[in-house]
């Protein structure tokens, strides 16, 4: 068995003596691990770091074995975002989000959101707006996308405020202010239609707790596995560099 494709470094880990388990999201084959013999040598060690590009072959007896890499970079990112602790935490965050997706099992779309992400991750500006949207993104992928895009109670595409922590669909601010004690906060940015507006803080910190919740309700509660801690980090590196 063997396969060709390109894909992003999620993590690494030693190997025996000087081989690298490596794990990738590869655009056509999804996340994917493999044996880099000579993966802890002074050639390869830069390249296999979290958030670098690269070109890969896969071969393997059978296709249910572990098989092995052999990895030629493409871009290299790591040390750039090593300078930045919210890409730092950032890349920590991403790779938990994709440890959630079936290994093996290809999300070309995602692939793609990935590397738009990891390219932006030292700018904290970009960076949360882009992390939310993914986790919407995985949230859909794996059957439970939120309704982002009318009221409803009323059908309507405008003044969207709410979402409803039960079935995830939005709801206007007319139709939900006498409820609006039990709904989740919409930040404007999340709206369809709103483009690339950049949020401030406080829509900042909704987004997160908004997607949140939607995770530990429909994924890390019912596989009884706790939120990972590098989110909380994260978010609160975007906020700190947002104050400077």
């Amino acid at each position: 068995m063997e396969w060709r494709d390109e894909g992003i470094v999620i993590g690494v880990k030693r190997h025996g003596e000087g081989a690298a388990l490596l794990e990738l999201m590869t655009r056509e084959h999804g996340r994917h691990l493999g044996l880099v013999r000579g993966g802890r040598s002074a050639r390869m060690q830069p390249v296999l770091q979290a958030g670098n590009s690269v070109a890969v072959a896969w071969r393997a007896r059978l296709d249910e074995h572990l098989g092995s890499f052999q990895v030629e970079p493409t871009a290299q990112r790591a040390a750039r975002l090593m300078g930045s602790p919210a890409a730092l935490y950032g890349l920590g965050v991403l790779g938990a989000l994709v440890r959630l997706l079936p290994e093996r099992d290809p999300h070309p779309g995602l692939y793609e959101g990935l590397e738009v992400i990891v390219n932006a991750l030292d700018d904290p500006a970009l960076a949360g707006p882009l992390v939310v949207r993914f986790e919407l993104a995985i949230l859909q992928e794996l059957g439970f996308g939120l309704d982002l895009a009318q009221c409803a109670a009323t059908g309507v595409r405008d003044n969207l405020a709410y979402v409803s922590p039960k079935t995830g669909r939005a709801v206007s601010a007319e139709a939900g202010g006498p409820w609006r004690d039990k709904l989740l906060p919409l930040p404007a940015f999340l709206h369809e239609g709103q483009g690339r507006q950049l949020p401030g803080p406080d829509q900042l910190a909704a987004a997160f707790r908004l997607t949140g919740h939607f995770l530990n309700r429909h994924v890390y509660e019912p596989r009884g596995v706790p939120a990972p801690e590098v989110r909380a980090a994260f978010l609160a590196a975007l906020l700190a560099a947002a104050q400077r």
